[in-house]
């Protein structure tokens, strides 16, 4: 099924993310974000991500060598995952693309965290170019407050003449970012929705106005629904018809559905598995296969 805007600035493909990647011309896309499952024993509305890790892996090479395809060019593209699969998918991205980044975005926990080990508080993001000198960066776009010789107003004497250091730079590797709460008016019904501030950074680095971004797990949409805030162009994959629900009205795009069936109710988000139970996946739920589930995280 595929929604679609008038103009045909904003696309929505509901169905599998490796068949609706065909429907993608060489080449067209100038962003892709993907924020694909994990694989950790995350529940998406009663489907549970639960397969071998072979056939995980598999399936993610596969979609990832789509989304080669896809990216003009000078593009960019970044790609999310735990920290338990990003090694075997660095590996894999190394084969086609050039590294520019290595990010960690790091986040508090207002859980508990684990006793026995260090927890886990941060998702690594690997920046992807096709072309290793030429792609799209904004770095006058995404300037932060320089906290170190700026704020306290120190000389830098290295100048001549000595000048005050800059009081913007250019963000590291290291982000800090808080994590989507069901406080917040930007959240959604998704289990792993990311932050809108983080897809900001991304998107007005990497694109300029009237690109096309591409998210092919789109899950809650906040790629898209940032990208149309700023001026870019967007298309969503989903398989999963509630988070399709939800891009449709955050893109305003023409449906069947009623304007009920659109509406925004807040549900908090109770039923995701906890590390603590990440290897002892309980059998009565449904476990999902690699061809089930293929929403986004985001």
């Amino acid at each position: 099924m595929k929604f679609i805007s008038e103009n045909q600035d904003y696309v929505i493909h509901q169905g599998d993310v490796l068949e609706k990647l065909k429907l993608i011309p060489d080449g067209s896309v100038d962003l892709i974000f993907a924020d694909p499952p994990y694989n950790i024993g995350k529940d998406f509305d009663g489907l549970i991500e639960n397969w071998e890790e072979k056939d995980f892996l598999e399936w993610a090479y596969e979609w990832i060598d789509e989304c080669y395809r896809v990216l003009s060019p000078k593009g960019t593209f970044y790609l999310m995952n735990s920290t338990e699969n990003m090694p075997y998918l660095d590996i894999k991205c190394r084969e086609k693309f050039s590294i520019q980044s290595r990010i960690v975005w790091s986040y508090d926990s207002s859980g508990v965290q684990a006793k026995k080990y260090f927890g886990s508080l941060y998702e690594p993001i690997l920046m992807l170019t096709k072309d290793k000198a030429k792609y799209t960066f904004n770095y006058k776009e995404i300037m932060v407050e320089a906290k170190t010789g700026a704020k306290r107003q120190l000389i830098d004497y290295r100048k001549n003449p000595p000048q005050p250091y800059n009081t913007k730079k250019v963000p590291g590797n290291v982000w800090d970012f808080s994590r989507v709460r069901f406080k917040m008016e930007e959240y959604e019904n998704h289990p792993t929705q990311k932050p809108e501030a983080l897809l900001e950074r991304i998107i007005k680095a990497s694109s300029n106005p009237d690109d096309v971004v591409l998210d092919p797990f789109s899950g809650s949409f906040s790629t898209c629904g940032v990208a149309k805030k700023l001026g870019r162009k967007a298309i969503g994959i989903e398989i999963n018809p509630e988070y399709v629900k939800i891009g449709i009205r955050r893109l305003g795009l023409p449906s069947h559905y009623t304007e009920e069936e659109l509406v925004k109710e807040k549900k908090r988000k109770t039923t995701n598995r906890s590390k603590k139970v990440r290897e002892k996946v309980s059998p009565e739920p449904k476990n999902s296969s690699v061809e089930e589930l293929q929403g986004s995280l985001i």
